[in-house]
């Protein structure tokens, strides 16, 4: 009977020294930068859940948040409700639109028609350009016929269809494919992790520089989005988007066009433990592991 006793006394002991050392619990502190991502129903709508914020809504869907406030009549952006269904999709069915400047391309040959005079025998419309002739068509033959109709200012240009840094930007913002670079020279702080973190930080101190990881248009430059502190969203094409957040310093204005490498901002620790870059690379809103599209280092 005693040595059931004992046995009794030295059991609840252990469970009481296993107890008093349980394992913390684990504190997600960036909730509102993990959440999950959002789903449309088959018609193209949303339904608004609460603490969701226009920002946050556009950038998990890959939008533009002034086209989708501008799709749903909303004249503040700030002002939406639990409960409220968003369309999420173009009314017209197509993909947001990336506002650029295109490249100038050389101009389709002009028409000019003179209306005959009264009583006059009707003619057929004059073409002055490009002029007639019995050559064979060739690229070298078309250019010189446009070098004989310019002026010796004009001939003395370079055509503009060898005008390459336009070419650049133009690819930077059409094309799927994107040239990716580091946005920040330091190290990894936190990796990216599927369904916890849909980014990755990169340390840094106050003021160092933020620059843009690929060419694009400035597509969000706020803080409105809780958890990114003050942040920069830039659209790369129609499906690609980068994401900088708690900047201390922003120095880009929305619709902006912004080349690869170009400074953006500067390091911080808005919403931020200590100073650092958030960077995410969103693929139509969905995001993507940065480390297996950015270059080696």
């Amino acid at each position: 009977m005693n040595t059931a006793r004992l046995l009794l006394v030295l059991l609840l002991s252990m469970l009481g020294g296993c107890a008093s050392h349980a394992p913390a619990p684990v504190i997600d502190r960036s909730s509102a930068v993990t959440k999950s991502a959002h789903a449309a129903d088959s018609a193209g709508t949303y339904v608004v859940k609460k603490g969701e914020t226009l920002y946050g809504i556009a950038l998990d869907f890959g939008l533009d948040y002034k086209e989708l406030a501008a799709w749903n009549n909303l004249d503040n952006p700030n002002l939406i409700r639990a409960g409220q269904s968003l369309r999420v999709t173009s009314p017209e069915g197509s993909a947001p639109p990336v506002a650029v400047t295109r490249p100038v391309t050389s101009s389709a040959p002009v028409e000019v028609a003179s209306k005959p005079a009264a009583g006059a025998a009707t003619s057929p419309l004059l073409k002055h350009e490009p002029k007639g002739g019995k050559v064979v068509y060739s690229d070298a033959a078309l250019s010189a016929a446009r070098q004989a109709t310019q002026s010796p200012k004009e001939s003395a240009k370079p055509a503009v269809s060898e005008t390459k840094p336009a070419e650049k930007i133009e690819a930077a913002v059409t094309g799927d494919a994107v040239d990716w670079a580091w946005p920040a020279g330091g190290k990894l702080l936190a990796p990216f992790a599927e369904g916890s973190s849909k980014g990755v930080d990169l340390a840094g101190k106050e003021g160092d520089p933020v620059t843009a990881a690929a060419g694009g248009v400035v597509s969000y430059a706020g803080a409105g989005l809780r958890g990114y502190g003050n942040l920069v969203v830039l659209r790369h094409n129609a499906t690609w988007l980068s994401v900088y957040a708690h900047n201390s310093k922003i120095l880009v204005k929305e619709k902006q066009t912004i080349a690869k490498g170009q400074k953006i901002a500067e390091i911080g620790s808005s919403d931020a433990e200590s100073p650092r870059l958030h960077f995410e690379i969103r693929h139509q809103g969905k995001p993507v592991d940065p480390t297996k599209l950015l270059p080696a280092r």
